[in-house]
């Protein structure tokens, strides 16, 4: 039997966020917009998750699930809680944090790293307020709240990406892959 990338397991009602908490709306959209991602990817085989689709772009959903894995570990557990970690695929070196380099046999463990980072990313903000600040390597001040939003920002903008992509791989739209 060949490996599929597994359903999201939607969680959020985006409706019970509308009177939320600011801490549980954030949490809310993050996780809403993880969700979207895998539900993009959910059913596909390795070799549709790693394939491009959307010329001249050599963007892919296995690419964007990597690129995620890599920005949401420098965000939450490099920058705010100042963790020394080395990259998972690539890193801000190259441009494209994870983008490039896919392979389509590496699927099942990019799924499993992504997951385990998400993990670990909540673990590295949970207990932390928004209003909490650090450093960037290049010195700017930046809170757990800009973290938060700019998370938020880099999943809208890749899933649109994404809705094509899958649109293009199998005739899939919408939320739900």
């Amino acid at each position: 039997m060949t490996w599929r990338a597994p359903a999201s397991g939607r969680t959020v009602d985006l409706a019970g966020l509308g009177a939320a908490s600011e801490r549980q709306m954030l949490d809310g959209w993050l996780r809403w917009h993880r969700e979207v991602l895998l539900a993009k990817c959910a059913g596909l085989e390795p070799a549709q998750l790693a394939r491009t689709t959307v010329e001249p772009s050599d963007l892919s959903l296995l690419g964007l699930v990597r690129h995620m894995t890599e920005i949401e570990r420098w965000w939450f557990r490099r920058s705010f809680a100042g963790e020394t970690l080395g990259d998972v695929f690539t890193g801000p070196e190259d441009g494209n944090e994870g983008l490039d380099g896919v392979e389509a046999e590496d699927a099942p463990e990019v799924f499993e790293r992504f997951r385990a980072e998400l993990v670990l990313c909540d673990a590295a903000a949970a207990g932390h307020g928004l209003d909490e600040t650090f450093l960037t390597a290049r010195g700017v001040l930046l809170s757990l709240r800009w973290v938060y939003v700019a998370m938020i920002q880099e999943y809208a903008r890749h899933n649109g990406h994404a809705d094509l992509l899958r649109e293009r791989t199998d005739g899939a739209t919408g939320d739900s892959g």
